[in-house]
Parts: C-alpha cells; structure tokens; sequence
C-alpha cells in the first residue's frame, strides 16, 4: 500500500486537548496551540523532529497554571506548511524570531528538544535584542548532527542517521514515495537497537505529520550546513539550560547512540561560558530522549525549578 500524508490530505490530522491556531509568517503560515494565563511568563515550546506541537500535550498540562504557552509546528511539520529545499536552521530559527514578534510579543524562554533544541540554541545567540530571555536545550545534538563538527562526532557517526536516512528513501520528500513496508522492512535490517521499534502496519501519527525531507537534509547536511554550532554557542547572550539524556558509554555498531556526548556537553558550556553567560546543565542518563513526552512531571519541575532562579 502506498500512503500519502500532509496538508493536502486533510485526512491526515486528528483533534487534540489545546486548541490550535495558525499565524501567516511570510513563507509559512505556523500552526500552533497557547495555554495558560496571559500575563504569565511565556515559554516557546519547539518539538523535536518528527514531533508535532502536541508531543507537549502532557507537559503543558502540568505547566498551563504557572506559564503562558505557545507550543508549535515547525515548517514540514504538524499543520505548518511544507517547504521543499529550505529545511535549515537558519530558515526554522527565522520562523521563530517572527512568531516570537508577531504573536508573544514580548521576551520569551524557548523550551527546545533535539533539533528543537539545537533551535532554541539558535534562538539564545541569534534572536534580535529583547526576543529571548532565556533558553532552555532539551538533549539536543549540538555538533552530532553537523557534518563536520568542531567537536567530537557528527551526523554520520550518530545511529539515528540510519533512520533519517530509511525516512529519505522509503518514504520520500513530503511522502512522495508512502513506502511504509519498505521501510518497517528497512529498520528490521538495522543494528538490534534499532530494530526493536515497535513500528506497527501502518505510520504512527507524529509520522504522518512529518515530511520526510527532514531526514533526508540531516543525512545529506543541508539542516546545518550554514549553521556552524561553534560559532553560534560563542554567541549566545542568555542564561541556558541543558539537559543531557542517555547516551551509550562506547560505541554501537561503530556508530555513537545518543543525542550528544559528555564531550560535546562539555564543550557547549565552555563557548556559552566564554560568551559570558549562565550554563546549567543536568545530566539524565537514565532518561530517553524526550523527557517532557516520556517523564512529563519531571519535565515540569526541571523547567518551573530552574525559571525561578532566573534574574
């Protein structure tokens, strides 16, 4: 069976707990959810890839009386429009800086997972004067997912490139191809830790929300190619946060399993540091890689805990 999602299929999304509105930014027009008080403290939540706005659902539960939320689709993800050829971070971290103006209007802490994460670190050093009052980098892989990073290993050395790169073949930019067998198939022929996913007969619905086009721009460097993570993290300009979930003591099949190493974590703070900002970092290796989806109560307290220490 051959299966195609996106905006054009309007069969492709389900209702969830928040409502959702959408914002036209210039390029793309951001779908996104907002909860909690008006005059509260704002918190950009920005999903890692393959995540749409509601992978907060549960976290923003637990934080909809303390903050003010906005948690949204990144371009090629959720309801957001899909741009063929312009998947970078530049490009996402610009979308950003525009919702942050047009809509929050005022600073703003950015939550980020993953590559979310490597956005909310984008966001700390690139985002212009009073958009961003402090950032928060959720297990995110600063250096692992460049192509020729500074530090340690890069995105051909990280496990989930083979995934990245089965989502480019099997299914296709923007589900051109909807090889779905093709690709369960695929990762059933992937080191065992890979493998064990329980990907059933059919997508799951973050998948269904995905363009595919991701991957094949992490495979291929196109994400990051004009965003070198050294030179961003020396110009960061807020306080930061970052959490450090699990990550594999020695290799996997040759290839590093985790979103960044104790290395790079290390060499992230230093930059931040020498920029002369704040670095606070919790280490969770018992923790998977998304903890507001996976520990939403922890989540919770981490980032309510580590606000109020903020000047």
């Amino acid at each position: 069976m051959v299966y195609r999602f996106g905006p054009e299929h309007p069969e492709t999304y389900v209702p969830h707990a928040y409502p959702e509105h959408t914002v036209d930014l210039g390029e793309v027009v951001m779908n996104y959810a907002v909860a909690g008080p008006e005059n509260a403290q704002p918190l950009l939540l920005i999903p890692g890839q393959t995540e749409s706005w509601w992978g907060y659902e549960e976290a923003m539960k637990r934080l909809d009386k303390s903050f003010r939320l906005y948690a949204v689709d990144l371009r090629g993800q959720g309801r957001t429009t899909r741009t063929p050829s312009r998947y970078t971070f530049d490009n996402m971290g610009a979308d950003l800086v525009r919702f942050c103006q047009a809509v929050i209007k005022r600073p703003v802490i950015t939550c980020g997972l993953s590559s979310g994460g490597v956005l909310s670190a984008w966001l700390s050093a690139y985002a212009p004067p009073g958009v961003v009052r402090a950032s928060f980098y959720e297990d995110p892989p600063l250096f692992g997912c460049e192509q020729r990073p500074a530090c340690g290993h890069g995105q051909h050395a990280s496990l989930v490139s083979l995934i990245f790169g089965a989502f480019a073949k099997h299914l296709g930019d923007q589900w051109s191809v909807g090889d779905w067998a093709g690709f369960v198939d695929a990762v059933k022929k992937m080191p065992p830790v890979l493998a064990a996913r329980p990907y059933g007969d059919e997508p799951p619905q973050t998948l269904k929300e995905y363009d595919p086009e991701w991957g094949r721009a992490c495979v291929e460097g196109t994400i990051s190619g004009s965003c070198d993570h050294e030179r961003m993290l020396s110009r960061v300009k807020v306080p930061v946060l970052m959490t450090h979930h699990f990550r594999a003591p020695g290799l996997v099949n040759g290839k590093f399993l985790g979103a960044i190493s104790d290395d790079q974590a290390a060499r992230v703070g230093e930059l931040i540091n020498a920029a002369g900002q704040r670095y606070d970092y919790q280490s969770h290796p018992m923790m998977g890689h998304f903890m507001h989806g996976q520990d939403p109560d922890l989540y919770a307290k981490v980032v309510t805990e580590w606000v109020a220490t903020l000047p």
